[in-house]
């Protein structure tokens, strides 16, 4: 197939990009700048603009594009530029898809548990309302932005995305420095559930939603077992074979992070019931397994 991708650049966009190069799929990477490859496309998200002509004849859109939510302290200024990034960004894909004579016959949307806000110790699956906050109200946002591809008839599937499990990068691409030097160790009370994947099955589960047509909607991308910040910071140190014996307290949590702060010590229990029905087999469903894949 051709396929266009967003944040191709990213984490998941380079092993999704590395992935499909591996069976033969042309990819075409669409880039905020001009292009400088035969297979880049350029698009300005906060411009909700997107060469359309770069568009013609893929097949499948995977959008992965997005400021980092935890990269910086979310300051008015910083949630502002998270949530144009991918509000924006997502209605000019949309719209650009949509004008398109052929449509791509699918278009795979990012979207995160956060979706679900603090569900404490609650398990929810993708029918459960959205919770309250700044992530969530984004989360709402951010796939509502789909509109005009789903008006248009284009399969839409927005991947409520948990934690990814990688050395290379992300949220867990800080932990792991920590842990390998004994300086790791539960958040808070540690009682709150995190929702990880590895990164090898989030790209298996993104080529799993291209290739399977009965999926729409929303579709939690985390493995079947979540488990409590305390239970992953017992596995890392297994894993690493390192102490774990930091506690780094709630109140200075709020104090370093500001309002990223209730991201952290918050509970989101997601189970990926779609992902699962629709016969996705996880390679890495449990933490250790999850962990130990991700290590050089």
């Amino acid at each position: 197939m051709r396929i266009a991708v967003t944040g191709s650049s990213g984490l998941i966009g380079t092993a999704l990009v590395r992935s499909l190069h591996e069976d033969g799929h042309q990819v075409v990477r669409l880039v905020r700048r001009p292009p400088q490859a035969a297979d880049e496309v350029e698009w300005d998200p906060k411009r909700e603009w997107v060469d359309t002509k770069g568009l013609m004849g893929c097949e499948a859109v995977v959008h992965l594009a997005g400021a980092g939510v935890g990269d910086r302290r979310w300051t008015d200024a910083y949630k502002k530029e998270i949530r144009d990034s991918r509000v924006l960004g997502t209605a000019a894909l949309a719209e650009a898809i949509a004008s398109l004579d052929t449509p791509p016959r699918v278009l795979v949307s990012g979207s995160a548990v956060g979706f679900y806000g603090d569900t404490g110790e609650r398990a929810v699956d993708e029918s459960a309302p959205p919770g309250h906050g700044f992530l969530p109200d984004l989360c709402q946002d951010w796939e509502e932005a789909a509109a005009a591809a789903q008006e248009a008839g284009v399969r839409t599937v927005f991947t409520r995305t948990g934690l990814v499990i990688s050395a290379e990068g992300g949220a867990w691409g800080r932990l792991f420095p920590l842990f390998k030097l004994g300086l790791g160790g539960r958040m808070g009370s540690g009682r709150q559930y995190w929702s990880f994947i590895s990164l090898r099955d989030h790209v298996a589960a993104l080529r799993h939603i291209l290739d399977t047509p009965e999926l729409t909607g929303p579709v939690n991308l985390t493995a079947p077992a979540p488990v409590t910040n305390r239970e992953i910071t017992a596995a890392m140190g297994r894993v690493l074979r390192r102490p774990t014996l930091f506690t780094v307290p709630a109140p200075a949590l709020r104090i370093a992070l500001g309002e990223m702060s209730g991201d952290v010590l918050g509970s989101v229990r997601a189970i990926p019931r779609r992902l699962l029905d629709s016969g996705f087999t996880f390679t890495h469903p449990h933490v250790d397994e999850a962990i130990k894949a991700a290590l050089p």
